[in-house]
């Protein structure tokens, strides 16, 4: 099966990936941008251009002007306004013969007015005589334009959409617009309208510079930062994926995190969790093997006294004696099931704490459940005891815990368990519920023997076995289960006798009140 290349591929890889895609993609937007910006810029000028030959044209119609070189100049000077933004105005009559060219003109007002002696209010009354001779011959001197694009739509007498292009002339950029004239519905005549557009160029240029500036700043950016990233972070990580796989190979030597302990950054924290987790795990194996291995010598006993009792047994007809010893083979058989059953619950108990989400709990209704389970078994049995429960101390306040309530009850019944084992028939149990503003103690009282003072510290270990005659009964597992289950909740267990004025033994369990 073919993994996919990001898949696979680092976190830098995809990360340089993604910015050449990106500047791949932006290029070409670029590109595509570059060549829009200049056709843009000249559509913007041929609309102006077009407004000019469309207000020209209006104004030759309603004048009533002839195409011919002096009325057509006598026109050019007298709207000279309409022209003062553009470099050049042509007016060509319908045999694409050049009439009239504001080059061969002065446009300036008080030139006119200084040149011709002649004010705004009589320029209707000048006359094309007025102009000096050498205007007349440079006027003269200027033939049709030798740009292919106009000799084509002047020889196109029928042509009615105008014609807008661009053309370098003396290295100067120029758009030029042209356009018929109609009069009638018949064609009289042609407006070239030509402007220097260097403008154009420059802003092309402009943002030309400024996108390969702004891509080059973009690039510098990104190669500092996939420095920053490779050292600061990826190189971090790969650490860390180092320090797992060692994990997974158990070696210790090679798995350490102080380097980044120290940090206080996010990366930080996650190396102290997994170091956390890893600390854990690391004692969880070696809580495991240790478990595996007294699990083996507790299970070797009974499997010894099994064997020897089924060689002897195979070998006698007395009946007592083999009842005898079918009772020694039955009872070293239900030995090993509750040792087996036991160790597979407590590992149970643990897989299913860790996935299991926990809840607020009001440890008042896991006591009153499990404690009239208990007085209502005691009904029918020979002991005739008798359980009470206590919350007299809690003054007021609600003993809520964070926990999973079925494994809270079971911890209340393996201790109240515990505790009727070794309370004598007719005796009294107490549980006693207490809290203040951080905890909640539950405790558990009795009216047995109570605990050897030499091994009490002992009574919480796996398979303790300092128990009276009917140990039998039990793996020797309860208690550590018990202990096992508090702490993941985030609580302790302690053991006591009662003072010397009455018998019995004590458990204390602790756990964190939960208050939101």
């Amino acid at each position: 099966m073919k993994i996919n290349f990001l898949e696979s591929s680092s976190i830098l890889k995809k990360f340089l990936i993604f910015n050449f895609l990106a500047f791949s993609f932006l290029g070409i937007f670029t590109l595509l941008y570059l060549n829009a910006i200049k056709p843009n810029l000249i559509k913007t000028k041929s609309a102006q251009h077009l407004k000019v030959i469309k207000n020209t044209s209006d104004h030759i119609r309603r004048l009533k002007v002839n195409f011919n070189q002096k009325e057509a100049t006598e026109f050019l000077l007298s709207t000279r306004f309409l022209f003062q933004n553009l470099d050049r105005v042509q007016l060509f009559d319908v045999n694409s013969k050049l009439i009239a060219d504001t080059d061969t003109l002065d446009l300036d007002l008080t030139s006119f007015s200084r040149k011709l002696n002649i004010t705004e209010t009589l320029i209707d009354e000048y006359k094309l005589e007025n102009i000096q001779d050498d205007e007349k011959k440079e006027l003269q001197k200027v033939d049709l334009e030798k740009t292919v694009e106009i000799k084509k739509y002047l020889n196109q007498n029928t042509a009615q959409e105008p014609l807008t292009f661009d053309e370098m002339i003396n290295n100067n950029f120029y758009v030029i617009t042209i356009n018929n004239v109609m009069i009638s519905n018949k064609v009289e005549g042609y407006i070239i309208v030509s402007e220097l557009a260097n403008d154009i160029l420059i802003a092309v240029e402009e943002r030309k510079n400024f996108i390969l500036r702004t891509v080059f700043a973009v690039a510098i950016a990104i190669f500092i930062f996939s420095i920053f990233l490779d050292r600061f972070i990826l190189g971090p990580i790969r650490q860390l994926v180092s320090y797992t796989k060692a994990i997974k190979a158990q070696d210790k030597t090679k798995s350490k995190l102080e380097d980044f302990l120290r940090r206080k950054d996010e990366l930080g924290q996650l190396s102290r969790s997994l170091n956390e987790m890893t600390q854990n795990l690391y004692k969880r194996i070696s809580i495991a093997e240790t478990f595996s291995s007294d699990l083996a010598h507790e299970i070797r006993n009974p499997l010894t006294s099994l064997k020897g009792a089924s060689e002897i047994l195979d070998n006698t007809n007395d009946p007592d004696k083999r009842k005898k010893l079918l009772k020694i083979i039955n009872h070293d058989v239900e030995r090993i099931e509750r040792l087996i059953t036991d160790y597979s619950q407590m590992l149970k108990d643990e897989a299913s704490l860790s996935r299991t989400k926990m809840k607020k709990i009001n440890l008042l209704n896991v006591i009153d459940s499990v404690v009239d389970d208990f007085n209502n078994d005691f009904l029918n049995s020979k002991k005739k005891l008798k359980i009470y429960v206590s919350t007299s101390s809690l003054n007021g306040l609600k003993p809520n815990v964070l926990g999973v309530e079925n494994r809270l009850e079971q911890i209340l019944a393996n201790v109240l368990d515990n505790a009727v084992s070794f309370s004598p028939d007719g005796g009294k149990i107490e549980v006693l519920c207490n809290a203040n503003k951080s905890k909640v103690q539950l405790s558990i009282i009795d009216e047995g023997p109570g605990f050897n003072e030499t091994n009490i510290s002992q009574i919480f270990s796996r398979f303790y076995s300092n128990r009276p005659e009917k140990f039998g009964e039990h793996s020797g597992l309860g208690l550590n289960i018990v202990k096992n289950i508090i702490e993941l909740h985030g609580g302790t267990i302690q053991a006591s006798n009662r003072n010397a004025a009455k018998k019995g033994a004590k458990i204390d369990i602790f756990f964190p009140l939960y208050n939101s």
